[in-house]
């Protein structure tokens, strides 16, 4: 059996929003292209059918990982849960205990993480260290540049 990959409602959106451009618009554009640079001749030394044709092996691949992401996506609405205990979809303020800096994250799929935006993997140390606690909690990291260790002050979901 396939493993299937959790992934929020926003996540499979944004998923299925690119491959839906690729498909309608990059694709043809990318045909349209080729055709073109086809018409100009010698195909050995024609350098726009050559990009073209990577930039379409680039596409394609790309549609193909989506299809198949999407296919075995989990999708979770966090908005439909509650509670106190950290799992998928949750947002979670911690506070890093050496020096009192707060963060907030919402842990998400591998694919829609990003740092920047408060989201990061359920696959990151910091997500799996998190999960099954509950607020009052304390929870250690293990980085690179040694263990550091937080408290989880609030669990919510949005």
């Amino acid at each position: 059996m396939m493993q299937k990959f959790p992934m929020t409602v926003h996540g499979h959106a944004a998923l299925e929003a690119e491959l839906k451009h690729l498909k309608s618009v990059e694709r043809p554009e990318i045909i349209n292209a080729i055709s073109v640079a086809r018409d100009h001749g010698d195909l050995k030394e024609n350098a726009e059918y050559h990009a073209a044709k990577e930039k379409q092996g680039f596409i394609e691949g790309r549609i193909q990982e989506l299809e198949s992401k999407l296919s075995l996506a989990q999708v979770i609405d966090p908005s439909s849960m509650s509670g106190e205990v950290v799992r998928f979809g949750a947002t979670v303020k911690i506070v890093n205990e050496d020096t009192d800096v707060e963060s907030t994250y919402q842990i998400v799929g591998e694919d829609e993480a990003n740092v920047k935006d408060g989201k990061i993997s359920i696959t990151s140390p910091i997500a799996r260290a998190m999960i099954t606690k509950e607020v009052g909690d304390g929870f250690e990291v293990v980085a690179p540049g040694g263990s550091k260790l937080y408290e989880i002050l609030e669990v919510f979901y949005k």
